[in-house]
């Protein structure tokens, strides 16, 4: 039986704060005045990066198509996780982080209480419906002093918020459009993920959700 499609506000409530943890925040909205940008931004990193499906180091094929700006890009496969300068699959460097992308989070950064903070590195996330990313420590940047920004375009999803263990009961977090999550400090660790993606459309995005993961990795 096809899913049953959902309208794009359906997580509309209105600007909103929403903190998460020690050093965690959701900033809701804090991107809207930068949407169109962010979305050029994305399709321009695509047209040279395409967005490909990853392989884990245990040989699992990942839903959600992904793809990299930045000094370096990080990457999945056979050997393991890690940030590759180059793109695997082209082997030249990863497409230049985008100004939007880098200026966007070191305001948000600071917002959520973490000044100076200037992103190397961008992952950006394609969702499809049915597409999940199951519960995981970002852990492979150099030096966790530095906080995660994470961007949400497109459909609305579910945030996982978890705790310092896998088997922690995550907190669901409502995501919509141009809200930004940071996290960092005593959280920098927190597990968390996207529960599966519901089918819909959105205007800006037509029927996927992108998302935009700004690091210090080098």
């Amino acid at each position: 039986m096809m899913a049953a499609r959902l309208p794009v506000d359906l997580f509309d409530d209105g600007p909103r704060d929403v903190p998460l943890g020690p050093g965690a925040v959701l900033l809701g909205g804090f991107a809207l005045p930068l949407g169109e940008a962010l979305l050029a931004a994305v399709a321009d990193v695509a047209a040279r990066a395409p967005f490909r499906h990853m392989v884990t180091p245990g040989g699992w094929r990942m839903s959600v198509a992904m793809t990299n700006c930045g000094a370096a890009g990080w990457v999945t496969d056979r050997s393991g996780y890690r940030y590759d300068p180059r793109d695997p699959e082209t082997g030249r460097p990863w497409p230049a982080l985008p100004r939007a992308f880098a200026d966007l989070a070191a305001r948000a950064a600071a917002a959520a209480g973490f000044p100076s903070f200037a992103a190397d590195a961008c992952l950006v996330n394609r969702y499809a419906p049915g597409n999940r990313l199951s519960l995981h420590q970002d852990r492979n940047e150099r030096d966790f002093a530095h906080p995660i920004v994470s961007v949400s375009l497109g459909l609305p999803a579910t945030f996982l918020w978890g705790g310092e263990r896998r088997a922690d009961r995550p907190r669901r977090v409502p995501l919509r459009h141009g809200d930004v999550v940071v996290w960092g400090g005593a959280s920098r660790l927190a597990f968390h993920g996207v529960d599966t993606l519901r089918a819909g459309t959105d205007a800006r995005t037509g029927d996927v959700r992108y998302n935009l993961t700004l690091r210090r990795a080098l």
